[in-house]
């Protein structure tokens, strides 16, 4: 009898689960930002969705999304990841083909959160999942490859579903959006599932992971105790509330303050977050490697200077009135923001043990949401409804700025110890 296929060649297998993981997730992306893209068609179309309510769509989504993540997070670190995975794809894809049904704010709210319970299921295991198939030496350059499907689903959302939106209708979007999800769910089912921790020293696995094998809540308190863990988090909800504000109102803006017309401002934003972000995710996850051989802190140097620089431009492309900065600042801040996607998502899965990983990406998918994207786009739809879009979202280069801020002390305070 052959030996099973994950002894024959694991190297192989991890290389398929990362191409079938990197396309899920760009679907997952694709899925969460449909809205964004309808957004003014859900304005004007019989539901009349204010900007609060819109607003409140993408919160719903992230509510739900973060109470879920914690119990995905403790069955991906006992049970298979990819029966999770598949199932939470198949959730998802399901929930947000429904959203072309809705027939009131009310219904397409549901429909948008239910989007959040199989998202949690992805987005908690998945990572855990990608650092088992790496050394820690190359997890960057894996999580670079993972988290580039995110600018180039982001804007595949935007650039697609605004297209379908033109030609044929908000509700044919949704449909679009969710069919090949269901496809992608059967692959998941065959995804390599490697021993946890086979790529980690035992050493780590025992000084860290000791107390978090005893219990869920006793991996509760290790996380608390571990202060590069805790910055580290504390700086991503930052930046996932400027970034939450970014994704859901950019649209909006261009549209409404800038006067793009919508085919366009969706084209241009979706090509700009596929060209900025498919090239700062790999630099990120490549640079934060490469100057691992330099300092133990680089993921968090890179995440954090790199997060400083775009906090300037991400004001001048929102308070400029001229084309040229206002578009040369849109594309400057997404091509820095987008350098810290790989090497701070490293971080998370680096400095906890392998057997608890889900639920450290649990927690800080909980935390980031509901420090960031959960009041962001909520807060934003308050304040444009009550002043004007073009003063609320002056709120979100301060966050970029605190991210920043929060990072490079990390990084300073991990390197003095």
């Amino acid at each position: 009898m052959s030996a099973p296929a994950a002894v024959r060649d694991p190297a192989r297998l991890a290389r398929r689960g990362l191409v079938v993981l990197t396309i899920i997730n760009l679907l997952n992306y694709l899925d969460r930002y449909v809205p964004a893209a309808l957004s003014e068609s859900l304005r004007s179309s019989t539901l009349r969705i204010s900007d609060t309510q819109f607003g409140l769509l993408t919160s719903g989504f992230i509510v739900v999304y973060m109470f879920a993540a914690p119990v995905f997070g403790a069955f991906g670190d006992s049970r298979s990841r990819p029966r999770l995975i598949a199932l939470g794809v198949f959730i998802w894809s399901v929930a947000t083909a429904l959203g072309g049904l809705a027939w009131s704010f009310a219904s397409l709210l549901v429909a948008r959160a239910a989007v959040g319970i199989g998202e949690a299921a992805y987005g908690t295991i998945a990572p855990g999942l990608i650092s088992d198939y790496f050394p820690r030496s190359h997890r960057g350059r894996g999580f670079s490859v993972f988290f580039a499907a995110i600018p180039i689903g982001s804007a595949l959302s935007y650039v697609v579903s605004g297209q379908i939106d033109v030609h044929f209708g908000w509700r044919a979007a949704f449909f679009a959006a969710g069919i090949p999800g269901m496809l992608m769910a059967a692959l998941a089912l065959r995804l390599y599932d490697p021993p946890r921790g086979v790529h980690d020293p035992k050493p780590l696995a025992d000084a860290i992971g000791s107390a978090a094998r005893a219990s869920v809540g006793a991996a509760y308190g290790v996380l608390r105790r571990n202060r590069p863990y805790l910055l580290t988090v504390l700086g991503y909800a930052a930046y996932t509330f400027a970034l939450g504000g970014m994704a859901a109102f950019m649209p909006k803006f261009l549209m409404r303050v800038r006067g793009i017309p919508e085919g366009a401002a969706t084209t241009w934003f979706g090509l700009i977050l596929v060209g900025t972000g498919f090239v700062g995710t790999f630099v990120g996850g490549w640079v934060g490697d490469y100057l691992l051989r330099v300092t133990k802190q680089s993921y968090l140097w890179v995440s954090g200077l790199a997060t400083l620089v775009a906090a300037p431009l991400t004001l001048v492309a929102l308070s400029s009135p001229e084309p040229s900065a206002y578009w040369g600042g849109i594309i400057g801040a997404e091509l820095l923001l987008f350098v810290s996607t790989g090497p701070i998502n490293s971080v998370i899965v680096n400095v906890v043990a392998p057997e608890m990983r889900a639920t450290a990406v649990a927690v800080s998918i909980f935390t980031i949401h509901v420090l960031g994207d959960v009041p962001s786009p909520a807060l934003l739809g308050f304040l444009s409804d009550r002043t004007s879009l073009a003063q609320a979202v002056l709120i979100i280069p301060v966050a970029v700025l605190v991210s920043g801020l929060i990072w490079t002390y990390g990084a300073w305070r991990g390197g003095r110890q």
